[in-house]
Protein backbone atom coordinates (compact mmCIF):
# COMPACT_ATOMS: atom_id res chain seq x y z
CA UNK A 1 0.00 0.00 0.00
CA UNK A 2 1.62 3.56 -1.19
CA UNK A 3 -0.25 6.78 -0.46
CA UNK A 4 0.99 9.54 -3.06
CA UNK A 5 0.08 12.77 -2.19
CA UNK A 6 -0.01 15.52 -4.74
CA UNK A 7 -0.16 19.21 -2.84
CA UNK A 8 -1.17 21.40 -6.10
CA UNK A 9 -3.37 19.12 -7.87
CA UNK A 10 -5.59 21.45 -9.85
CA UNK A 11 -2.40 23.42 -11.25
CA UNK A 12 -0.91 23.45 -14.32
CA UNK A 13 1.71 20.83 -13.35
CA UNK A 14 -0.61 19.05 -11.02
CA UNK A 15 -3.19 18.35 -13.19
CA UNK A 16 -1.00 16.49 -15.89
CA UNK A 17 1.31 15.11 -12.70
CA UNK A 18 -1.46 12.83 -11.29
CA UNK A 19 -2.84 11.96 -14.41
CA UNK A 20 0.79 10.40 -14.92
CA UNK A 21 0.95 8.62 -11.57
CA UNK A 22 -2.86 7.50 -11.97
CA UNK A 23 -1.08 5.47 -14.50
CA UNK A 24 1.61 3.68 -12.28
CA UNK A 25 0.19 0.10 -10.73
CA UNK A 26 2.56 0.86 -7.82
CA UNK A 27 0.53 3.28 -6.02
CA UNK A 28 -2.36 2.64 -3.98
CA UNK A 29 -4.16 5.75 -3.20
CA UNK A 30 -3.62 8.93 -4.79
CA UNK A 31 -4.58 11.80 -2.89
CA UNK A 32 -5.31 15.16 -4.44
CA UNK A 33 -5.04 18.49 -2.56
CA UNK A 34 -5.88 21.94 -3.46
CA UNK A 35 -7.14 24.96 -2.28
CA UNK A 36 -9.83 24.84 -5.41
CA UNK A 37 -11.12 22.32 -8.00
CA UNK A 38 -9.47 19.15 -6.48
CA UNK A 39 -12.38 17.05 -6.08
CA UNK A 40 -13.59 17.19 -9.80
CA UNK A 41 -9.63 16.78 -10.67
CA UNK A 42 -10.21 13.51 -8.68
CA UNK A 43 -13.47 12.41 -9.90
CA UNK A 44 -12.14 12.96 -13.75
CA UNK A 45 -9.27 10.82 -12.73
CA UNK A 46 -11.27 7.96 -10.34
CA UNK A 47 -12.53 6.97 -13.61
CA UNK A 48 -9.41 5.62 -14.90
CA UNK A 49 -9.05 1.99 -15.09
CA UNK A 50 -5.94 1.50 -13.11
CA UNK A 51 -6.09 0.18 -9.40
CA UNK A 52 -5.06 3.29 -7.46
CA UNK A 53 -7.75 4.89 -5.29
CA UNK A 54 -7.96 8.33 -5.47
CA UNK A 55 -9.43 11.36 -3.42
CA UNK A 56 -9.74 15.09 -3.57
CA UNK A 57 -9.14 17.63 -0.76
CA UNK A 58 -10.06 21.07 -1.26
CA UNK A 59 -8.49 23.57 0.92
CA UNK A 60 -6.83 23.87 4.71
CA UNK A 61 -9.85 22.14 6.60
CA UNK A 62 -9.25 19.25 4.55
CA UNK A 63 -5.09 19.14 4.30
CA UNK A 64 -5.34 16.66 7.09
CA UNK A 65 -7.00 14.09 5.18
CA UNK A 66 -4.70 14.16 2.07
CA UNK A 67 -1.55 14.41 4.17
CA UNK A 68 -1.95 12.02 6.84
CA UNK A 69 0.55 8.81 6.45
CA UNK A 70 1.34 9.73 3.10
CA UNK A 71 4.40 7.59 1.94
CA UNK A 72 5.09 10.18 -0.61
CA UNK A 73 4.63 14.09 -0.74
CA UNK A 74 4.68 15.82 -4.12
CA UNK A 75 4.63 19.41 -3.59
CA UNK A 76 3.79 21.51 -7.27
CA UNK A 77 2.07 23.61 -5.23
CA UNK A 78 2.83 27.51 -5.70
CA UNK A 79 2.25 30.40 -8.69
CA UNK A 80 3.98 29.85 -11.85
CA UNK A 81 6.52 32.07 -13.60
CA UNK A 82 5.14 35.13 -15.64
CA UNK A 83 6.97 36.99 -18.08
CA UNK A 84 9.83 39.29 -16.61
CA UNK A 85 9.51 37.36 -13.58
CA UNK A 86 12.93 35.93 -12.27
CA UNK A 87 12.69 32.21 -9.87
CA UNK A 88 13.84 34.48 -7.30
CA UNK A 89 10.77 36.72 -7.44
CA UNK A 90 8.34 33.27 -7.02
CA UNK A 91 10.09 33.17 -3.46
CA UNK A 92 7.54 35.72 -1.51
CA UNK A 93 4.42 34.27 -2.51
CA UNK A 94 5.74 30.31 -2.99
CA UNK A 95 7.65 30.00 0.47
CA UNK A 96 4.22 30.66 2.68
CA UNK A 97 3.04 28.04 0.40
CA UNK A 98 5.34 25.76 1.01
CA UNK A 99 5.79 26.37 4.47
CA UNK A 100 2.57 25.42 5.15
CA UNK A 101 2.42 22.66 3.22
CA UNK A 102 5.57 21.08 5.18
CA UNK A 103 3.86 21.98 8.82
CA UNK A 104 1.12 19.73 7.51
CA UNK A 105 3.50 17.19 6.45
CA UNK A 106 5.43 17.24 9.60
CA UNK A 107 2.44 16.92 11.57
CA UNK A 108 0.59 14.34 10.03
CA UNK A 109 3.18 12.19 7.65
CA UNK A 110 6.43 13.47 9.20
CA UNK A 111 7.98 10.01 7.41
CA UNK A 112 6.76 10.84 4.22
CA UNK A 113 9.26 11.29 1.66
CA UNK A 114 9.12 15.06 0.09
CA UNK A 115 9.39 15.63 -3.31
CA UNK A 116 9.27 19.45 -4.04
CA UNK A 117 8.89 20.82 -7.43
CA UNK A 118 7.81 24.79 -6.14
CA UNK A 119 9.85 27.04 -7.47
CA UNK A 120 12.50 28.80 -6.43
CA UNK A 121 13.61 25.14 -5.95
CA UNK A 122 17.08 26.40 -4.33
CA UNK A 123 14.96 28.04 -1.32
CA UNK A 124 12.07 26.00 -0.80
CA UNK A 125 13.93 22.76 -0.44
CA UNK A 126 15.44 24.26 2.82
CA UNK A 127 12.17 25.94 3.96
CA UNK A 128 10.87 21.95 4.18
CA UNK A 129 14.23 20.90 5.90
CA UNK A 130 13.99 23.34 8.39
CA UNK A 131 10.29 23.10 9.60
CA UNK A 132 11.22 19.43 9.49
CA UNK A 133 13.88 20.03 12.41
CA UNK A 134 11.29 22.76 14.02
CA UNK A 135 9.42 19.84 14.48
CA UNK A 136 12.19 17.08 15.60
CA UNK A 137 11.19 14.95 12.84
CA UNK A 138 13.99 16.05 9.99
CA UNK A 139 15.86 12.92 8.38
CA UNK A 140 18.01 14.87 5.18
CA UNK A 141 17.56 11.27 3.42
CA UNK A 142 13.42 11.50 2.64
CA UNK A 143 13.55 15.64 1.33
CA UNK A 144 14.67 16.05 -2.26
CA UNK A 145 13.93 18.76 -4.75
CA UNK A 146 13.25 17.61 -8.14
CA UNK A 147 15.87 18.92 -10.81
CA UNK A 148 14.63 16.04 -12.93
CA UNK A 149 13.68 18.47 -16.01
CA UNK A 150 17.23 19.61 -15.61
CA UNK A 151 17.70 16.33 -16.75
CA UNK A 152 14.96 15.92 -19.37
CA UNK A 153 16.22 18.91 -21.57
CA UNK A 154 19.60 18.61 -21.47
CA UNK A 155 18.94 14.74 -22.86
CA UNK A 156 16.56 16.06 -25.23
CA UNK A 157 18.88 19.18 -26.30
CA UNK A 158 21.97 17.65 -26.95
CA UNK A 159 20.02 14.59 -28.11
CA UNK A 160 19.12 17.07 -31.12
CA UNK A 161 22.97 18.38 -31.50
CA UNK A 162 24.13 14.64 -31.83
CA UNK A 163 21.64 13.26 -34.14
CA UNK A 164 20.63 10.43 -31.74
CA UNK A 165 17.44 9.16 -29.20
CA UNK A 166 17.65 11.06 -25.76
CA UNK A 167 16.88 8.00 -24.32
CA UNK A 168 20.36 6.95 -24.86
CA UNK A 169 21.62 10.81 -23.51
CA UNK A 170 22.13 10.79 -20.01
CA UNK A 171 23.79 14.20 -18.92
CA UNK A 172 24.03 14.41 -15.69
CA UNK A 173 23.09 18.22 -14.38
CA UNK A 174 24.82 19.42 -10.79
CA UNK A 175 24.48 22.70 -8.54
CA UNK A 176 21.20 23.97 -8.55
CA UNK A 177 17.66 24.43 -9.90
CA UNK A 178 17.79 27.79 -11.99
CA UNK A 179 19.80 30.07 -13.94
CA UNK A 180 23.82 29.92 -13.48
CA UNK A 181 22.97 27.66 -10.79
CA UNK A 182 22.40 24.33 -13.34
CA UNK A 183 25.39 22.49 -14.03
CA UNK A 184 25.30 20.28 -17.06
CA UNK A 185 28.09 17.66 -17.28
CA UNK A 186 28.07 17.47 -20.64
CA UNK A 187 31.68 16.26 -21.17
CA UNK A 188 30.68 12.94 -19.71
CA UNK A 189 28.51 12.79 -22.05
CA UNK A 190 30.20 10.07 -25.24
CA UNK A 191 30.49 12.14 -28.17
CA UNK A 192 30.55 15.60 -27.29
CA UNK A 193 34.15 16.05 -27.95
CA UNK A 194 32.65 16.11 -31.22
CA UNK A 195 30.80 19.51 -30.17
CA UNK A 196 33.49 22.98 -30.17
CA UNK A 197 33.35 25.38 -27.55
CA UNK A 198 30.31 27.55 -28.65
CA UNK A 199 28.24 24.92 -29.41
CA UNK A 200 28.82 23.50 -25.75
CA UNK A 201 28.41 27.23 -24.81
CA UNK A 202 25.07 27.43 -26.49
CA UNK A 203 23.63 24.30 -25.43
CA UNK A 204 24.90 24.86 -21.29
CA UNK A 205 23.07 28.21 -22.00
CA UNK A 206 19.91 27.19 -23.44
CA UNK A 207 19.99 24.13 -20.58
CA UNK A 208 19.66 26.78 -18.08
CA UNK A 209 17.58 29.28 -19.25
CA UNK A 210 15.22 26.76 -21.24
CA UNK A 211 12.18 27.83 -18.63
CA UNK A 212 12.04 31.49 -20.73
CA UNK A 213 12.31 29.66 -23.68
CA UNK A 214 8.91 28.02 -22.63
CA UNK A 215 7.28 31.17 -20.55
CA UNK A 216 8.17 33.72 -23.97
CA UNK A 217 6.14 30.72 -26.32
CA UNK A 218 3.30 30.30 -24.23
CA UNK A 219 2.91 34.27 -24.44
CA UNK A 220 2.72 34.65 -20.99
CA UNK A 221 0.16 32.64 -20.53
CA UNK A 222 2.27 29.93 -18.73
CA UNK A 223 5.09 28.41 -17.65
CA UNK A 224 6.81 24.44 -18.47
CA UNK A 225 3.57 22.92 -16.73
CA UNK A 226 3.48 19.90 -19.09
CA UNK A 227 7.57 18.49 -19.35
CA UNK A 228 7.54 19.51 -15.56
CA UNK A 229 4.83 17.27 -14.67
CA UNK A 230 6.31 14.41 -16.82
CA UNK A 231 9.97 15.03 -15.46
CA UNK A 232 7.94 15.41 -11.59
CA UNK A 233 6.13 11.76 -12.41
CA UNK A 234 9.80 10.03 -13.23
CA UNK A 235 10.93 11.16 -10.40
CA UNK A 236 8.58 10.10 -7.92
CA UNK A 237 8.06 7.09 -9.89
CA UNK A 238 11.51 6.10 -9.68
CA UNK A 239 11.65 6.46 -5.61
CA UNK A 240 8.31 4.52 -5.65
CA UNK A 241 10.14 1.59 -7.19
CA UNK A 242 13.40 1.79 -5.05
CA UNK A 243 11.94 2.30 -1.60
CA UNK A 244 8.36 0.20 -2.15
CA UNK A 245 9.98 -2.32 -4.91
CA UNK A 246 13.33 -2.90 -3.91
CA UNK A 247 14.42 -1.39 -7.48
CA UNK A 248 18.06 0.16 -7.83
CA UNK A 249 17.15 3.96 -8.93
CA UNK A 250 19.45 6.67 -9.86
CA UNK A 251 18.72 10.25 -10.36
CA UNK A 252 20.13 13.55 -9.83
CA UNK A 253 18.41 15.49 -7.20
CA UNK A 254 19.00 18.78 -5.06
CA UNK A 255 19.59 17.36 -1.31
CA UNK A 256 20.90 17.97 1.70
CA UNK A 257 24.55 16.88 1.69
CA UNK A 258 24.25 15.51 5.11
CA UNK A 259 22.09 12.44 3.78
CA UNK A 260 25.58 11.13 2.78
CA UNK A 261 28.34 12.61 4.70
CA UNK A 262 31.01 10.19 3.30
CA UNK A 263 29.83 10.62 -0.52
CA UNK A 264 29.35 14.35 0.05
CA UNK A 265 33.44 15.00 0.44
CA UNK A 266 33.69 15.20 -3.52
CA UNK A 267 30.82 17.97 -3.76
CA UNK A 268 32.34 19.77 -0.44
CA UNK A 269 36.04 19.59 -2.25
CA UNK A 270 35.07 21.67 -5.10
CA UNK A 271 32.54 23.92 -3.66
CA UNK A 272 33.10 24.59 -0.40
CA UNK A 273 31.04 24.05 2.34
CA UNK A 274 27.52 23.90 0.87
CA UNK A 275 24.95 22.57 2.77
CA UNK A 276 22.22 21.95 -0.30
CA UNK A 277 23.50 20.76 -3.86
CA UNK A 278 22.04 19.04 -6.89
CA UNK A 279 24.10 15.47 -7.20
CA UNK A 280 23.29 12.28 -8.56
CA UNK A 281 22.20 10.23 -5.91
CA UNK A 282 20.91 6.54 -5.41
CA UNK A 283 17.27 5.58 -3.97
CA UNK A 284 16.75 3.21 -1.29
CA UNK A 285 14.76 2.24 1.07
CA UNK A 286 14.97 5.04 3.38
CA UNK A 287 15.63 7.96 0.26
CA UNK A 288 18.44 8.73 -0.24
CA UNK A 289 20.67 5.53 0.19
CA UNK A 290 24.21 6.75 -1.01
CA UNK A 291 25.93 9.99 -3.02
CA UNK A 292 27.15 8.84 -6.02
CA UNK A 293 30.46 10.46 -7.21
CA UNK A 294 30.27 13.37 -9.86
CA UNK A 295 33.45 12.51 -11.89
CA UNK A 296 35.66 14.01 -13.55
CA UNK A 297 34.80 17.67 -15.23
CA UNK A 298 35.97 19.78 -18.38
CA UNK A 299 37.64 23.46 -17.83
CA UNK A 300 34.57 25.07 -18.58
CA UNK A 301 32.30 22.93 -15.91
CA UNK A 302 34.81 24.36 -13.42
CA UNK A 303 33.90 27.92 -14.55
CA UNK A 304 29.99 26.78 -14.23
CA UNK A 305 30.81 25.95 -10.96
CA UNK A 306 32.14 28.59 -9.72
CA UNK A 307 29.24 30.89 -11.16
CA UNK A 308 26.73 28.45 -9.13
CA UNK A 309 28.27 28.46 -5.73
CA UNK A 310 28.08 31.94 -4.45
CA UNK A 311 23.90 32.30 -5.92
CA UNK A 312 23.51 28.89 -4.24
CA UNK A 313 24.48 30.41 -1.21
CA UNK A 314 22.08 33.44 -1.48
CA UNK A 315 19.19 30.89 -2.32
CA UNK A 316 19.81 28.49 0.52
CA UNK A 317 20.56 31.38 3.43
CA UNK A 318 16.91 32.99 1.67
CA UNK A 319 15.43 29.58 2.54
CA UNK A 320 16.50 29.05 5.88
CA UNK A 321 16.09 32.25 7.69
CA UNK A 322 12.17 32.47 6.40
CA UNK A 323 11.91 29.64 8.60
CA UNK A 324 14.41 30.75 11.53
CA UNK A 325 13.15 34.39 11.52
CA UNK A 326 9.52 33.23 11.20
CA UNK A 327 8.34 33.73 15.07
CA UNK A 328 4.62 31.85 14.02
CA UNK A 329 7.44 28.44 14.23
Amino acid sequence: MVKVTVCGASGGIGQPLSLLLKQSNLISHLALYDIVNSHGVAADLSHIDTKSDVTGHVGPTELEEAIKDADIVVIPAGVPRKPGMSRDDLFKINAGIVRDLAVAAANYAPKALMCIISNPVNSTVPIVAEVFKKYNVYDPRRIFGVTTLDLVRSSTFLAELLNKNPKQVNVPVIGGHSGVTITPLISQVQGTDKLNDKQIEDLTNRIQFAGDEVVKAKNGAGSATLSMAYAGARFTLNLVESVFNGVSRIECAYINLSADPEGAKQVHRLTGELDYFSVPVEFGREGIQRILPIGKLSKFEYKLLTAAVPELKGNISKGVSFITEDSKL
